[in-house]
């Protein structure tokens, strides 16, 4: 296990995520062990079952990841990934319903030069 300080962090993130790739690094606060980075492709824990739809999940539900970044993170088609968030309750839509009657105006309104 390799370690870095908060302030090796702020300085120079990108040396404590290469050293991620090949072992955990161990995130010292002062004297403090503060957190633990992992690579999730060198820690083969991406690959395991369920990671990438776990990861993804939470990252879309959270607003982290759009929809589309989420299913690929997934490894899943778009429409797999909606019917496994909807699934769980987590809306693909975040709109109130005056948003949504706006959007069905346009829609008629498009459809209707067509």
């Amino acid at each position: 296990m390799k370690t870095v300080n908060v302030s090796g962090l702020k300085n120079n993130p990108s040396e404590a995520l290469r050293m991620a790739h090949d072992d955990m690094v161990l995130v010292m606060n002062r004297n403090e062990p503060d957190a633990v980075m992992v690579g999730l492709k060198s820690a083969k824990i991406i690959g395991m079952p369920g990671v990438r739809k776990a990861l993804a999940t939470a990252l879309f539900k959270d607003g982290n990841l759009s929809l589309a970044r989420s299913a690929k993170l997934a490894d899943m088609p778009l429409a797999s990934f909606i019917a496994h968030v909807s699934r769980l309750g987590i809306p693909v839509v975040d709109q109130t319903a005056e948003e949504v009657q706006q959007d069905l105006d346009t829609l008629d309104q498009w459809l209707s030069q067509a």
